[in-house]
């Protein structure tokens, strides 16, 4: 049950499938190669699984900030992220760019180089610690745990950010404020009556289409200085809504016009039509 016995036969397994991957002729037997190599990548998300729960036991409150993965994507934010950063690593050493241009990989390298040998260093201190006293983490493992920990976090942001644009504090910021918005409005729909608790509990369908636009409304007259706010400009709006800056004007106009019967009545449509 102890975290650095686990870490003893994971580390041992990735040793393994790397000795046999050395010792083969990957062109005389191309199917044995991806066989192992899929290995290889299954043995690698183990350790750093284990790794992880030490870093989680040993050094909770020393743990390099993970606050830059709200920048991220969401469909970047899967359980492998971890293993793919090892891989993009070890390919960037060897001289392979297989996601980001040239220039960006060179530029990459040194990180990935600290990175693949902080690592090593980390296997090496944990399986000596592991045969010594497996139950207890003196301070040089700590510090090569807080090491290794830092410089993964930091070559995960370099690497993502070399791949895709990742969100700045002002874009993260406005979806906060639509986020306000759309649990205001529902609050302010469940009020005055356009909808049911038990609808929202049940997960009613419909609701997919009726907060959206009861949204719309909201940020446009109850809640103007919010992020539908059209005295900004289209680039000082989300993403989300600056594409449609020129007919949310339109929309805010119309609604103008009516009176307060007239509105009420446009939000009960819009909770019932398709």
């Amino acid at each position: 049950p102890r975290l650095l016995s686990q870490f003893f036969f994971a580390d041992e397994r990735v040793t393994q499938v790397v000795a046999e991957i050395n010792g083969l002729d990957a062109e005389l037997d191309p199917q044995q190669y991806l066989v192992l190599l899929n290995q290889l990548h299954l043995s690698q998300a183990n350790l750093l699984a284990v790794l992880e729960r030490i870093m989680e036991e040993c050094i909770p409150s020393e743990r390099h900030s993970r606050d830059y993965l709200v920048k991220f994507p969401e469909e970047l934010l899967v359980d492998n992220l971890g293993n793919h950063m090892l891989f993009a690593a070890e390919c960037l050493l060897a001289g392979t760019f297989l996601e980001v241009e040239e220039t960006e990989g060179a530029q990459l390298r040194p990180q990935a180089r600290n990175l693949l040998c902080s690592l090593e260093l980390v296997r090496t201190v944990l399986r000596e610690q592991s045969l010594s006293q497996p139950g207890c983490y003196p301070e040089p493992v700590r510090a090569v745990l807080i090491q290794f920990d830092r410089l993964f976090a930091e070559f995960e942001l370099s690497y993502v950010s070399s791949l895709v644009g990742v969100k700045s504090p002002e874009e993260i910021y406005r979806q906060q404020e639509i986020i306000v918005l759309f649990c205001e409005t529902v609050e302010r729909a469940l009020h005055l009556g356009y909808l049911t608790q038990e609808m929202i509990d049940g997960y009613e369908p419909l609701l997919m289409f009726t907060i959206p636009r009861l949204a719309i409304i909201s940020g446009l007259l109850i809640y103007p200085e919010g992020p539908l706010s059209l005295e900004r400009s289209p680039e000082q709006m989300s993403r989300v809504f600056s594409p449609f800056y020129n007919l949310l004007k339109k929309i805010r106009d119309l609604l103008r016009v009516l009176s307060v019967e007239e509105l009420c009545l446009l939000e009960r449509s819009l909770c019932t039509a398709e």
